[in-house]
């Protein structure tokens, strides 16, 4: 299954926030990752919703992993950004092997599977680790207060 960009750009932005002490901008994010503000903005966004990010507005405001965050799964921000939708949609198509097709319900078998294991992945775990030591310094910015994620 492909993932689309908006749910690539929310979890590379949680794997940066997640070990940072510090608030960052999204300005600051959009440069790290070398993606354009007005998307990394509205991933933000969507991130503070579903309690993964804390914002602070304001001059010294910015933007942060929320307390608890870590405990949300891949699986749940996947679903966040991607919906709850079929990999293939066959009545928009208007397939006509639709009515003895076996393909759709291994696809949504398998679709099933691939959430079920992102299910299991705490977002924590994607920037522990080795992997931590591959991503980029902590972002500037002031200290940070991890307030409760949103439930």
């Amino acid at each position: 299954m492909k993932l689309n960009l908006s749910t690539d750009m929310a979890l590379r932005i949680a794997m940066l926030t997640a070990p940072a002490s510090t608030r960052t901008t999204v300005d600051e994010l959009a440069e790290r990752l070398d993606l354009p503000r007005s998307h990394v903005a509205k991933v933000v966004q969507r991130l503070q919703r579903i309690g993964v990010l804390f914002t602070v507005r304001g001059r010294s405001g910015g933007v942060a992993f929320a307390e608890g965050a870590e405990r949300i799964t891949v699986g749940r921000v996947v679903r966040a950004f991607e919906g709850e939708g079929e990999v293939v949609s066959c009545e928009e198509t208007g397939c006509a092997l639709r009515a003895d097709c076996r393909l759709r319900v291994q696809l949504r078998r398998a679709q099933a599977a691939f959430l079920a294991v992102l299910d299991e992945v705490p977002l924590a775990e994607l920037a522990d680790g080795p992997a931590a030591a591959l991503l980029p310094t902590p972002l500037p910015g002031p200290a940070v207060a991890r307030t409760p994620a949103a439930t």
